[in-house]
């Protein structure tokens, strides 16, 4: 569904078009682009909250950069709608997210604005001062670099790396901090305690306001009183606020804080700012949700509600007759509560997603017990393997893609070591509406291949509870090693699924399906495709044989020798990149013990899989039921498809 913009908006094309307007109308556009951004995602969902407490923001930002000459990175993505709408993409705005829509997040391929893509948090400082040196390099001496970066994504390591870097070298970089103290959840850590102190010092801001006035008449007294402004600001800072400033310690100007929902004096303080040279930061305090009030009251419901009416804020949720699957987070997220009433050793750890993850059951029950660490899954992982050296069961939970950034620390901190830490990885897959920068599927690859790394999948909400069970009981522990558990995002297939629970062998698969001629090996919770697959294929004649590996390493070798001595045609099947993951595992396992029967590998290409909704994207990878049971059709013996017509159908 399409919306009309208002009568400013509408005449935005591209920011130059908004820069033809006089600042006065400066508020108006940010009410209609406020409202345009509400319409929209109320009917076709998406992110909410961030791009709303940052629409001013937003239209300053483009009002006194020369962008895309002057270029502009967002961290992580999820505020920059408005950046979108006001940079050519008003009229495709309704795709946003939708299979062949615009991505929702920035994308360079997508537009020039788009000047760095993103999806993972904490990357903007070094990606802007990367460009900022590039400039200095090639004498564009005129270029502007902004990064802007929320509070939340400055708690990671590689902000605070890009921060002591960019202190140390020549560059013309501003860092505009927009702190709402939110990421997706509520901000933890001493970084928040330091931003509010900054925030809510009185005095300090009244003085400091003083020392702006000043530095605006800059121009007038030369760079002599450039420095000794400098001199005095930071003689402020440390007197007023009882400590040294964090930013001016790493040779970053810092200025601020300053509301950021004041339009009239952000285009002022950022037309300041062109003008004064080298690194530099800028503090702005926002809302998020803003402009919306049940997303300023609820800030973590409404980061991204689905489709709601935006009158009445009632969020759409679809309504059944009978009893629905949970999501496998919330699986877990009970799963886990259940099993450390029971355990007292066991802890858990998520960086910055406790209600994504759903370790926010435990937190509440157990504060002492489960960790929100921030946006930082370096620590979170070594932080894990801390705690189990000292005999602790150590559940941490990080969204698959986000654990290609503690990969070192598993390799070096938790498995070199031999500790037995239950690293369970949520959104493994294929992610949906997210994009490429959330499908989890390089985690099959590279965690079996790392040694001491037990790496398994269950295929529904009882083998996840079991195999969580499992790795909870002192003696796993005796195998000294780790565990990847992978589960996809979204509903899995089990109305009833609060079982008992039951020990799973360790590298056991299980047959699921008896059969003729070919068999199917699946992994996870795609194996329910597999199973739609295999009783469609009954109906037309055909008698696939079907198996759960359940883990991919180790391999069940037993079962194996069996499958590849019966059958001459297998086919694997896994949501994950088949280039090194489970097909690649049995390949290999095939090579080693010389077999020679015909195996067929359905996974993720070796490419990138846009965005869409998780269905569309197993039938597009041909890893829904309909494409399994077409290779099955495609590899059934030719007497056998005389004998049944319909299996020639695809």
């Amino acid at each position: 569904m399409q919306f009309e913009a208002g009568p400013l908006l509408s005449q935005i094309t591209t920011p130059e078009d908004l820069r033809k307007l006089p600042k006065s109308d400066l508020p108006q556009v940010c009410d209609e682009l406020r409202q345009f951004i509400i319409d929209n995602v109320s009917v076709n969902g998406g992110h909410f909250g961030a791009s709303l407490g940052v629409t001013e923001l937003t239209v300053a930002l483009h009002y006194v950069f020369n962008t895309p000459d002057d270029q502009l990175v967002w961290d992580v993505g999820h505020q920059a709608y408005g950046h979108k709408i006001l940079t050519g993409r008003r009229e495709n705005f309704h795709t946003n997210r939708l299979m062949g829509g615009i991505s929702g997040f920035p994308k360079r391929s997508e537009s020039p604005f788009d000047t760095f893509g993103v999806g993972h948090s904490s990357t903007s400082i070094s990606a802007a001062l990367g460009m900022a040196v590039a400039s200095g390099y090639k004498k564009e001496t005129h270029r502007q670099h902004i990064a802007v970066i929320g509070d939340g994504s400055m708690t990671a390591g590689m902000a605070f790396e890009a921060m002591n870097h960019a202190g140390d070298i020549p560059n013309n970089m501003l860092i505009i901090l927009n702190d709402n103290c939110m990421a997706i959840d509520p901000n933890v850590g001493a970084l928040k305690e330091y931003l509010t102190d900054i925030t809510t010092s009185h005095t300090y801001n009244k003085v400091k306001d003083d020392v702006w006035n000043l530095l605006g008449k800059m121009s007038k007294f030369g760079k002599t009183a450039q420095e000794i402004v400098s001199k005095i600001e930071n003689g402020l800072k440390a007197t007023l606020l009882n400590q040294s400033n964090l930013f001016e310690s790493l040779n970053l100007r810092y200025f601020g804080p300053i509301d950021g929902h004041d339009i009239d004096n952000l285009t002022t303080v950022l037309n300041d700012l062109k003008d004064i040279p080298g690194p530099k930061i800028l503090h702005c305090i926002t809302t998020k949700g803003k402009g919306y009030s049940l997303a300023e009251k609820d800030q973590t419901l409404w980061h991204a509600p689905g489709k709601f009416d935006k009158t009445t804020g009632e969020i759409h949720k679809k309504t059944y007759d009978d009893p629905q699957p949970p999501k496998y987070q919330e699986v877990f997220g009970h799963t886990l509560l259940e099993l450390a009433e029971k355990n007292p050793k066991i802890m858990g750890i998520t960086p910055a997603m406790p209600s994504g993850s759903s370790l926010n059951i435990m937190m509440r029950a157990m504060p002492d017990r489960a960790f929100d660490v921030g946006i930082a899954e370096q620590h979170a992982v070594t932080f894990s393997a801390g705690l189990a050296t000292q005999g602790l069961t150590v559940f941490c939970n990080i969204y698959s893609s986000f654990m290609q950034r503690g990969y070192d620390q598993v390799v070096h901190d938790v498995c070199l070591q031999k500790l037995p830490v239950i690293f369970c990885l949520d959104r493994a897959g294929l992610a949906g509406a997210d994009g490429p920068t959330h499908h989890g599927l390089l985690d099959l690859a590279f965690m079996r291949c790392v040694p001491n790394m037990i790496v398994a999948a269950p295929r529904n909400e009882q083998e996840l509870r079991n195999i969580m069970y499992t790795a909870s009981l002192d003696s796993f522990k005796n195998h000294e090693k780790a565990i990847t558990i992978r589960y996809p995002r979204g509903e899995g297939v089990m109305p009833a699924w609060r079982t008992n629970f039951e020990e799973i062998e360790i590298g056991k698969g299980v047959q699921l399906v008896e059969g003729e001629e070919i068999a199917i090996l699946s992994i996870g919770h795609i194996g329910n495709e597999a199973i739609a697959a295999c009783e469609m294929a009954r109906e037309q004649g055909l008698k696939p044989a079907l198996f759960d590996m359940r883990f991919v390493k180790p391999l069940d070798e037993e079962l194996l020798h069996r499958v590849f001595t019966q059958f001459k045609k297998v086919i694997t099947v896994e949501d994950a990149a088949i280039q090194g993951g489970f097909g690649s595992a049995i390949a290999e396992f095939m090579v080693d013990n010389h077999y020679t029967s015909q195996l067929i590998r359905l996974g993720i290409a070796d490419e990138i899989v846009e965005h869409g909704e998780q269905k569309e994207l197993y039938a597009l990878c041909g890893i829904d039921a309909n494409g399994i049971l077409a290779k099955i059709q495609v590899n059934v013996s030719s007497q056998t498809a005389k004998n049944n017509p319909k299996a020639l159908v695809s």
